[in-house]
Order: C-alpha cells, then sequence, then structure tokens
C-alpha cells in the first residue's frame, strides 16, 4: 500500500481526490490537511463521505507530511505550493501539485501571468508536466509532478495531433472553452454564486487567462516552434465540465481521412481517451469520468477543422489526472481506481 496525504483536502477538487484514493485499492490516505477546518474530520465537511472518510483534517504541515506520505497531493492556490516544496521533501516523498505553480518552465513567464513571485525556481527544471498521455514516460521517473489546468488538458489533447502531424497551419489555432462553476473553486465569491452564474453564460479572462501560456508552451513543445494561440474562456451555469471548441486552418490538401489517421495514431491505445469522430462530444458524456472525449468536424467552405473536446474539469482536469499520474509513478496500474469511472451512459 502506498501511504498518501492531500493538503488542500476541503476544495473541490482536494474532495474529488479525497473520494477517488479512498476506492483506490492500492493506497491508503495518511494525512488530510485544510487550514479552513482543521480539527473536524472530512466526514463533517462532506457527510457523504461518513463511513468512506473519517479521517480528522488537519493544519497545512509539509514538512510533517513527507514524512508520513510515500505521495503528496498539493491542491493549493498560486503561489503558495513554490513557497512550500523544497529539494528535501521531493527526497523524502513524491509530490503531485494540482495548482500552477510548477506547470510553466520559465519563472518569469509565471511571474507576469500570475503576478506573484515564484517560490522556488530553482526546481523548475525538475517538475514535469503531468499530462498522461503525452509525458507518460517522463512521469515515471518524477519526483515533482505538475498537473495540469482542466482548460489546458481538455485544449492541448485536442489538438496535439493536428499540431504533431503537421495538418493545421499553427498560426491560426484559436479556442473557445466553456468550464461549469466548480472550476472557479469552493471560496466565497460573488462572481460563482447561483444568482449570478444560472441563467447566463459569459466570456471572461479574455487575453488574460492564466491558462493561455501553458496551452502555448506544451503546443510549441510539439510543434518545435513557438506558438500563439488565441484563447477564451466561458463559464456556462453547470456544476462541472470543460468543452474545448478549437478552430484552425487545413495545409492544403490535407483529407479527413488524415485527421482520423493522425487521431487513431496518438490516442488509438489510450484508456482515457475517447475518439468520436464526426459524433461530436458534449460534457455530459464524460461527467464522472477520467475521459477526454474527442470529435472532429472539416468545414470545406472555409477549409477549417472544427475540433471538439470534453472532459470532467475535477476528473481528467484535475483529481482523476492527479491519481492517474500517481499510478504511472507508482506502477500501480494506470487505471486502477479510475476503472469504474470510464463510461457514462447518462
Amino acid at each position: 500500500m502506498v501511504n498518501v496525504g492531500i493538503i488542500g483536502a476541503t476544495g473541490y477538487a482536494g474532495a474529488q481526490l479525497v473520494y477517488l484514493l479512498s476506492n483506490h485499492s492500492g493506497v491508503a490516505i495518511t494525512y488530510l490537511a485544510s487550514h479552513s477546518y482543521a480539527g473536524k474530520k472530512f466526514s463533517t465537511v462532506y457527510p457523504s463521505m461518513q463511513g468512506l472518510c473519517d479521517l480528522v483534517l488537519e493544519e497545512e504541515d509539509l514538512q510533517k507530511a513527507s514524512q508520513r506520505c510515500s505521495v503528496l497531493f498539493l491542491a493549493l492556490p498560486s503561489p503558495m505550493a513554490s513557497d512550500l516544496v523544497s529539494e528535501e521533501i521531493l527526497n523524502r516523498c513524491i509530490v503531485i501539485d494540482l495548482g500552477a505553480d510548477f506547470r510553466l518552465s520559465d519563472s518569469l513567464t509565471y511571474e507576469t501571468w500570475y503576478k506573484a513571485k515564484h517560490g522556488s525556481k530553482e526546481l523548475l527544471a525538475k517538475a514535469v508536466y503531468g499530462l498522461c498521455e503525452l509525458n507518460r514516460e517522463k512521469i515515471q521517473s518524477a519526483s515533482l509532478i505538475a498537473n495540469p489546468g482542466c482548460y489546458t488538458t481538455c485544449s492541448i489533447l485536442t489538438l496535439s495531433p493536428l499540431v504533431g502531424e503537421n495538418l493545421i497551419d499553427r498560426s491560426t489555432i484559436i479556442i473557445d472553452s466553456a468550464s461549469g462553476v466548480s472550476g472557479a473553486g469552493r471560496a466565497e465569491k460573488t462572481a460563482s454564486l447561483f444568482c449570478e452564474c444560472n441563467e447566463s453564460c459569459k466570456a471572461y479572462g479574455v487575453t488574460t487567462h492564466r491558462h493561455t501560456p501553458e496551452i502555448e508552451q506544451e503546443l510549441s513543445r510539439i510543434a518545435g516552434e513557438t506558438l500563439l494561440v488565441q484563447f477564451t474562456p466561458h463559464l456556462v451555469p453547470m456544476n462541472r465540465g470543460i468543452l474545448s471548441t478549437c478552430y484552425a486552418s487545413l495545409k492544403k490538401g490535407v483529407t479527413e481521412q488524415q485527421i482520423e489517421e493522425a487521431y487513431r495514431k496518438w490516442y488509438g491505445n489510450e484508456p482515457f481517451i475517447r475518439l468520436m469522430g464526426s459524433s461530436l462530444p458534449e460534457t455530459r458524456f464524460v461527467k464522472g469520468t477520467n475521459s477526454c472525449a474527442i470529435g472532429w468536424v472539416v468545414d470545406h467552405r472555409t477549409n477549417r477543422v472544427i475540433a471538439v473536446g470534453a472532459i470532467d474539469n475535477l476528473m481528467k482536469g484535475a483529481a482523476g489526472q492527479a491519481v492517474q499520474n500517481m499510478n504511472i509513478r507508482c506502477n500501480l496500474g494506470e487505471q486502477t481506481g479510475l476503472v469504474a469511472c470510464v463510461a457514462n451512459p447518462l
């Protein structure tokens, strides 16, 4: 059994992680921390977990946690993780950070977009970007894994075959993404109130959303050249889910068969990718699962491909992918604890 801990356990992503790990045959939860609820049982904060996880929540203490856990998950706001993680911690346990502090390889880019000082720049070179389908080999030996963002997971997985097989004009990429309200976290915010979100849809973070450089960084690595993308997120009145609609102009002569072959080549054997072809995905198809569903259509009139990806932002976009990363790193079987979540008929 692998002893695991979670710091930031009572946020939406943290709570989803507790649920998954409580049902995982290869791990034992030995440490849960929450500054807001220290001293209370986890099942008091989330009564649906009574009998599944009744651990008492502790104050956040990375030193203590790293001594009691082989794997430590961090679900903290930026830049807290960068201030807490150190070489000493990484020598004792594997850290999987669900936040943004180790996703960007360049500290200046991080500080520009996140408006915060990075507390451990020297560790950025050690961090592995934990997008499992693309970085599986590196994850297998990583001590610091940066769990990708939800918008980025959906967008990068949807676009990677098109970028990697050089089927599109890479300068024409536009991404429109929509997220459920849980993507904003559990903290009390006026913009996340029911009356503010229900019966409404809005664009936000236009030209300034922090996931933009993350998408550009990873697609640039795949392309072998620096890419810029136009990314616009939207908030829609649902609890969970991400839908990314991605547009790009096709290279001359590219056929629909080549596009399908590219997706089959990249993802044909991936257990958590559902290729739907022209049957475009919806968020309800992946709700509660660790799957990314991808479909695509060619617009012959404009010579563009429109590729659509859907994930559950709390699963493949956060906790599910974190468990997938742990499974790869600890050789637990990549689908362990996630198998029951790969199909959802409703």
